[in-house]
């Protein structure tokens, strides 16, 4: 699933061309996706300028002047592409992220393309749902943060108010494992499972520690590997290794500099194991693979 990275980089890239748009034809291909979508929605998009975007966790909302606000998340394997509508087509995605037609050009459009909108300064965004994990939804721009897939969210990552005294207030009696502790949306929005891998490497810190040990040092340590590693991974334009790809249809590369995500049996940076080392492990948490050093992170 795309996590804060790639969701702020998507974003980003409708932004850039959507912004000040507005949409002069909207298409809905199907009435659901994983749930029922608005009656209506490609009439609310249709004639609709788009404002700006706001992201919220690993959920974005284009703003619409005078309109309700479409909420949008990406679920499983949801992209959104923007390209001029006199462009080519972009070669589809095949297995972990690799174009399967090189070519690409003549396709016709994707059979999952769910929506469609075209802008009067001719661009087109289709957003492409294999899986139909994802979502659409029409919010008020004033009920945006009590929509019921955003009320319960926690604090956003990169927020400077997200600083150590909150961090510590959100971990403080957790006796649950850190590494579940900050996927938990409640906690702190839009982490996922290789952000949260990536920042434990880079504080020490053992995704088997209770939350509730990690208030004082640890948690000192934790705060800036956070903020970091998602600050790179949204320079980098994310990762790709599915589905995933950024709005102008590229693939993001921060799986390039992964130190411990995927890597079981490698040898993290640094190693300080020597023949001790049995590399990079793996282990299973709440159902999802968790990546880490042993003697790296206590």
């Amino acid at each position: 699933m795309p996590e804060l990275p790639e969701v702020e980089t998507v974003m980003r890239g409708l932004a850039a061309v959507l912004e000040g748009q507005a949409i002069a034809r909207a298409e809905l291909r199907r009435a659901d996706l994983r749930w029922p979508l608005p009656p209506g929605l490609a009439a609310t998009l249709t004639g609709a300028r788009v404002e700006g975007f706001r992201r919220r966790g690993k959920y974005m909302l284009m703003r619409l002047e005078g309109r309700p606000s479409l909420l949008i998340h990406l679920g499983m394997s949801g992209r959104m592409v923007a390209r001029r509508r006199d462009a080519p087509l972009l070669p589809r995605l095949g297995p972990q992220g690799a174009a399967s037609d090189a070519r690409g050009h003549n396709q016709p459009p994707d059979a999952h393309e769910h929506l469609v909108m075209e802008t009067e300064g001719g661009w087109r965004i289709g957003f492409v749902d294999p899986r139909r994990f994802g979502h659409l939804d029409l919010v008020p721009r004033e009920a945006e943060d009590a929509h019921p897939l955003l009320a319960g969210l926690g604090p956003e990552p990169l927020d400077p108010a997200f600083d150590l005294a909150a961090l510590e207030a959100a971990l403080a009696g957790r006796f649950t494992p850190i590494k579940a502790a900050l996927l938990d949306q409640r906690t702190v929005a839009g982490l996922g499972n290789i952000y949260v891998s990536e920042a434990l490497f880079r504080a020490g810190i053992s995704p088997r520690r209770l939350a509730a040990t990690i208030p004082g040092a640890r948690a000192a340590r934790l705060l800036p590997a956070i903020k970091s590693v998602l600050a790179e991974a949204i320079a980098a334009g994310g990762s790709s290794l599915r589905d995933y790809v950024r709005a102008d249809g590229e693939l993001g590369v921060f799986q390039e500099r992964f130190d411990v995500y995927g890597r079981a049996g490698e040898r993290c940076a640094d190693c300080p194991g020597g023949r001790r080392c049995g590399g990079i492990a793996r282990l299973v948490q709440s159902g999802r693979s968790t990546f880490y050093c042993p003697l790296k992170q206590r």
